[in-house]
C-alpha cells in the first residue's frame, strides 16, 4: 500500500456526484471509508452541489462547489468553475488528483499541477462519453458518418488528455481499457469496481413481495434499477417487456428516477411499476431478489455495479453485447442481443425463463462473489497509486536533469 514519506492527502475531483446514488458516488464513499478506515492519509473530495460549502471532519473533507443542474437531469451539476477548484487545490495541496470526469475539470488539475509539480494525477475512464454522448444520440438526428467523425474527435481528445497523467486506469477490458489503449495509452490498469456481496443475496427473496404485485411462482418478474434517461435506455427494456405474450404473466420494476419515468408511466400498462429511486440497501437487495431476471439496455456500461448486485442476488441477466457486459455476461449466465432492439432484448427474456434459470443463477452468483471493494482498493493503493508517484518521481528527475543540462 502507498506508505513512503508517510500519510499523504489523495484528492478525488468530480462532477460525477449525485445525492441518490450512481457508480462513481458509490465508489468515492467506499475510497473515502477505506482511507478513513485502512490507512493514515487525508481524503478531499471537490464535487459540485447547490451552494458552496466546506466541511473538515479531521482527515475527511469535502469541498462542495455551487453548480448548474445538467439540463434534462435532476440529480447531476455541471462543475464549471474551474478557478473555484484551483483556489481549493492549492489551498489543500494533495499529493495526487484523481479525476472522473474528461471535461474541464482535468484541465484545472493539470494547471495546478503546472504550479506545484510534485502532484501526482490519476486519471479514471468512468464513461466511455465519445460513444455515449457523442456517437450515439448524434447519429438519431445527424447523418451517421458525422456522428462517427465526432466520436473520433472526442477519442483524439482522450487521447491527448490521458497522456498528460501520471496513471490511467479502467474499470473494465471491454468498458475502457481496451478503447484506451487502442488510442495508445499506456499503461491502462484495470480497477474493477466492487459490491457489498454481504448485502445481496438469493436469501433475501420476499413471497410477500411477490403476492403483494400479484405474482405467482411462475409469473417472471423482470428488474431494471438505475436512472430512467436516454443513456441508460429503459425505454428498450420497457419495450421489450411489452413485446413478451401477455399469457407469460410477467411484470416489470423499473427502480429509479430520472426525465423517462413520466413518458414510461404515461404508458399507463398497470403490468410495469415505478416505485421510484430505493436508497435503502436492504429494501434494493428485496427487490432484487424477490425478481426473476434483470433487464439493461445500456450499450456503454464502463463496469455495471447494479449488474453485479443482481447477480450477487442470482439474477440471470439480459443486456447487450456491448461495453463492460461483455465482460459481466457470459451464456452460462445470462443473454447478450444487439444494443437498440427491443425485439431481441424480448426473446432473450424468453430463452431465459425457459431455459436453466437454477443454473445461470449460481453462475451469475459465483461470477458475483470477486467483485469486492477491499479488492478494488488494494489494487487501487498498492498499485496504482505507488506506480504514478514514481512515474511523476522520474518525469521530475527527467526534467530537473534537462533543466542544469550544459547547453
Amino acid at each position: 500500500m502507498v506508505s513512503a514519506g508517510g500519510p499523504k492527502a489523495f484528492c478525488d475531483l468530480t462532477q460525477s456526484w449525485s445525492n441518490v446514488g450512481g457508480g462513481v458516488r458509490t465508489y468515492l464513499l467506499h475510497k473515502r471509508r477505506h482511507i478513513l478506515e485502512s490507512t493514515s492519509h487525508r481524503h478531499l473530495l471537490i464535487i459540485p452541489g447547490d451552494h458552496d460549502e466546506v466541511v473538515e471532519e479531521e482527515r475527511a473533507i469535502t469541498v462542495t462547489i455551487a453548480s448548474p443542474r445538467v439540463p434534462g437531469s435532476p440529480h447531476y451539476r455541471l462543475m464549471l468553475r474551474n478557478r473555484a477548484v484551483r483556489a481549493a487545490l492549492a489551498h489543500y495541496r494533495p499529493d495526487l488528483i484523481e479525476c472522473q470526469d474528461a471535461y474541464n475539470l482535468p484541465w484545472a488539475a493539470i494547471a495546478h499541477r503546472r504550479r506545484f509539480p510534485d502532484t501526482a494525477l490519476i486519471a479514471a475512464y468512468m464513461t466511455d462519453f465519445p460513444t455515449v454522448y457523442l456517437e450515439r444520440p448524434l447519429s438519431r438526428f445527424a447523418a451517421r458518418p458525422l456522428a462517427s467523425l465526432l466520436a473520433r474527435a472526442g477519442y483524439a481528445y482522450c487521447r491527448a488528455l490521458y497522456r498528460r497523467f501520471d496513471a490511467t486506469f479502467a474499470v473494465s477490458e471491454n468498458g475502457g481499457a481496451a478503447k484506451l489503449r487502442s488510442l495508445g495509452i499506456t499503461p491502462v490498469d484495470i480497477v474493477p469496481l466492487g459490491v457489498e456481496v454481504g448485502e445481496f443475496g438469493p436469501q433475501r427473496r420476499d413471497q410477500h413481495l411477490r403476492a403483494r404485485l400479484g405474482l405467482g411462482a411462475e409469473q417472471p418478474l423482470i428488474i431494471y434499477v438505475g436512472r430512467l434517461d436516454g443513456e441508460k435506455r429503459p425505454d428498450i427494456v420497457v419495450d421489450a417487456f411489452r413485446r413478451l405474450p401477455e399469457a407469460l404473466g410477467a411484470k416489470l420494476v423499473l427502480l429509479g428516477e430520472g426525465p423517462l419515468k413520466a413518458e414510461i408511466a404515461a404508458l399507463g400498462d398497470r403490468r410495469i411499476l415505478l416505485p421510484g429511486y430505493v436508497n435503502n440497501r436492504s429494501e434494493l437487495a428485496r427487490w432484487l431478489a424477490s425478481s426473476d431476471i434483470y433487464a439493461s439496455a445500456m450499450a456503454n456500461e464502463t463496469f455495471g455495479i447494479s449488474i453485479v448486485e443482481a447477480q450477487a442476488s442470482a439474477l440471470p441477466v439480459v443486456g447487450v453485447a456491448a461495453g463492460a457486459m461483455l465482460d459481466r455476461v457470459t451464456g452460462q449466465m445470462g443473454r447478450l442481443g444487439p444494443a437498440e432492439d427491443a425485439a431481441a432484448m424480448a426473446a432473450n427474456i424468453i430463452s431465459v425463463w425457459k431455459g436453466d434459470r437454477g443454473a445461470m443463477a449460481a453462475a451469475a452468483r459465483s461470477h458475483a462473489l470477486r467483485f469486492s471493494w477491499q479488492s478494488s482498493m488494494e489494487m487501487l493503493f498498492g498499485h496504482v497509486y505507488p506506480a504514478a508517484f514514481q512515474r511523476r518521481g522520474e518525469q521530475r528527475l527527467t526534467l530537473g536533469a534537462a533543466a542544469v543540462a550544459p547547453a
